[in-house]
């Protein structure tokens, strides 16, 4: 089971997944601050302790500087996230889960139809 991150963590996170899995922390730096995010060098550094605790990262030493490596893909990640979502609110039910985004106006007609496609896409590979 993959655990639950904090708005903070999930960010670093994704600079992580988005540098290809790993980082150095001067380039985690540099991407959250290119993003307007002007947080100190401690918050940072407890939000990457805290990710190394709970088994999302590891750390490791290039000469004097660390770089953190992603122990889960973003796609596994989300799969989890999009479980646990389904689970806790729809009971597990996706089709409730659509049925409140088109009932919302969370997804569009195209939208819809591009999900219809690519089902359709799945469906014919898995054949």
């Amino acid at each position: 089971m993959i655990p639950q991150v904090s708005d903070s963590e999930l960010a670093l996170m994704k600079i992580i997944w988005a540098e290809g899995g790993k980082a150095l922390y001067a380039a985690i730096m540099e991407r959250l601050t290119a993003s307007g995010r002007s947080w100190q060098k401690n918050t940072v550094i407890t939000l990457l302790s805290r990710l190394v605790e709970k088994g999302l990262l590891k750390t490791s030493k290039l000469g004097r500087r660390n770089e953190y490596a992603a122990l889960v893909s973003e796609e596994d990640y989300q799969a989890a996230q999009a479980r646990t979502l389904l689970d806790k609110l729809y009971e597990g039910s996706a089709r409730g889960l659509v049925a409140t985004l088109i009932q919302a106006g969370l997804l569009s007609a195209a939208d819809c139809e591009e999900l219809r496609q690519f089902w359709e896409g799945a469906w014919q590979a898995g054949e």
